[in-house]
């Protein structure tokens, strides 16, 4: 039954503990990177580097052509996908990751979220919490896959005591 406010229910809540079982996989909506997205990026996190700065150094020197988005972009993308998905009022904490870029994303390229949960036990120090891991894929338009990542993150169980028997 999805939680209710003012006699109406809510929509968009996350997945509880419950829902994410061992070997559960799924995917995201999908997110076009564009220009503007690319230099806002840029100027918010200060990675100013002339690799996504400078389109004269990307015809001329570097190694890749095209205009090249930061690696934390498309990470930080595909956790907004999640979160709108998944996480609202049940995700409790990002617990760390190991993250590695597989190939460049482009302005133009979109991009979206394949989730596996790789991990899943009751939290020992916190009753009615989770912790589940899974390996996110960041995949193009294409098939190719820009970078993997294995989020831990403390979620939610269904009950405060945690599953039901």
């Amino acid at each position: 039954m999805a939680k209710e406010t003012g006699g109406l229910p809510y929509v968009g809540l996350g997945l509880y503990f419950e829902d994410l079982t061992m070997g559960r996989a799924f995917r995201t909506i999908g997110r076009t990177v564009t220009e503007a997205d690319i230099v806002n990026f840029i100027n918010t996190t200060g990675m100013a580097e002339v690799l996504f700065m400078n389109l004269d150094f990307l015809e001329k020197e570097s190694d890749i052509r095209g205009r090249v988005a930061p690696g934390a972009l498309g990470y930080t993308f595909a956790e907004g996908l999640l979160v709108q998905a998944t996480m609202q009022h049940t995700g409790f904490a990002f617990l760390g990751m190991e993250l590695k870029i597989e190939n460049p994303l482009f302005a133009g390229d979109t991009i979206h979220a394949e989730v596996e949960v790789i991990e899943a036990r009751l939290s020992q120090s916190r009753p009615g919490r989770g912790l589940v891991r899974t390996r996110n894929r960041v995949v193009k338009q294409d098939g190719t896959v820009v970078l993997t990542y294995t989020p831990l993150r403390m979620v939610k169980c269904r009950s405060a005591g945690g599953p039901e028997a």
